[in-house]
This record gives C-alpha cells, sequence and structure tokens, in this order.
C-alpha cells in the first residue's frame, strides 16, 4: 500500500468528521486520558468515518482496541511496546507504526518489522513532555540511509513553512498535529497542508 505524505494527529473523531472532506488519506487518532469504552467508541466512530473517506486509519497506542474493532494500522510508542504483543497485532493482521528517538529505540523498532519508523520530535513541540530534544534534520537524513525502502515519518513541532525541509532531509511523510489543531482556521491550514504535500509520494510499505 501507498502512505500519504501528509500524516495529521486528531485527538478525537470530532476532528476527523470536520477533516477528511478536506482530502486527508493518512490519518492518526490518538486519544489520551479515557476511559477505554470511551476509546472504543472513538475507534469504532473514526473507522467508519476513514472507511467513507477513502482514508488510513491509524490507531494510536490501544492495539487491544484496535484489533477488536478490526482496525488496519497500529502506531506503537516505545513505551507501548513494552506490553504490546506483536504476534497478536500481526496475527490480526494489522499494519504497524513505531515511535524512535535515539539508536537503541530504532534498533528495537526495526527488530519488529514496522510498516513505517516515527523520528521525532524533529523540532521542539508543545503537544506533550519529551524526555528527548529536538532531533533535528540532520538526524532525519540518517535514519533514511539506515532504513532503506522503509517509511520514515518526521514528527514533532512541524509547521507548513518547515515541512519541505523536514522532506529534503529524508521524511517520506510529515506528521502535524498543534500546526492545524491550534490554528485559528483550522480547516483552511489542512487544505494548504495536502495541497503543499500532493507531490511528495511514500514508497511502498
Amino acid at each position: 500500500m501507498k502512505l500519504d505524505p501528509f500524516y495529521p494527529i486528531f485527538d478525537s473523531a470530532d476532528w476527523l468528521e470536520r477533516m477528511l472532506p478536506l482530502g486527508v488519506k493518512l490519518v492518526q487518532l490518538r486519544v489520551k486520558d479515557s476511559p477505554e469504552i470511551e476509546v472504543a467508541r472513538e475507534i469504532a466512530r473514526a473507522k467508519t468515518l476513514c472507511a467513507a473517506a477513502g482514508c488510513v486509519l491509524v490507531v494510536n497506542d490501544y492495539w487491544k482496541l484496535a484489533i477488536a474493532e478490526g482496525c488496519d494500522f497500529i502506531h506503537l510508542g516505545q513505551e507501548d511496546l513494552d506490553d504490546a504483543d506483536l504476534g497478536a497485532i500481526r496475527k490480526a493482521g494489522l499494519k504497524l507504526g513505531i515511535s524512535s528517538h535515539d539508536e537503541p529505540e530504532l534498533e528495537r523498532a526495526l527488530a519488529a518489522k514496522p510498516d513505517y519508523v516515527a523520528l521525532g520530535p524533529v523540532y521542539p513541540t508543545v503537544l506533550k513532555q519529551m524526555r528527548f530534544g529536538p532531533q533535528g534534520l540532520e538526524r532525519l537524513g540518517e535514519w533514511k540511509r539506515r532504513i532503506g525502502d522503509l517509511p520514515l515519518v518526521g514528527i514533532g513541532g512541524i509547521s507548513l513553512e518547515r515541512a519541505p525541509g523536514v522532506f529534503e532531509a529524508g521524511a517520506d511523510i510529515v506528521a502535524a498535529v498543534t500546526d492545524i489543531t491550534l490554528n485559528a482556521d483550522p480547516e483552511g491550514r489542512l487544505k494548504a497542508w495536502v495541497a503543499a504535500t500532493r507531490k511528495h509520494l511514500a514508497p511502498t510499505s
């Protein structure tokens, strides 16, 4: 499958309902600090919305719920890997994306045979507290040389203005969060992202 080069991340199905009609073809649902029953409802609704829009849905963290809801793609952080049953994930047919921040984490991610690797934060981010500082564009290039044809996602502090440099450094896919959700005109900003990223094609995964 081809992964779209633009990868917005939202914390609710409400966001997906607003944004999917504007051309999003790859999206992550990242719900945090909610009861599991609410997360399950969000995942089910997001799955329905994405199916209607022809969009690839990636569920963050909740791999058991993703399996139960019949989803296709899961994203795991390094801490999530501690408890994840990769055998069960693969048996269910889920594709897998994994976060990485340094060399040991990259090796751990690659050992899990992911369908993409994410590196971040590329720039300082306000999304969450990070124990790793900004990784920078140079490391993106290093990661890409290491992983070859495996899709590389750049994430963290990336704005529309910074995106071209992130692609040039080696990322196949660029993730965006607050540049859209905290913008005064989220729909307008997302449309600009879609238009700006059409010329980039991520490799086959």
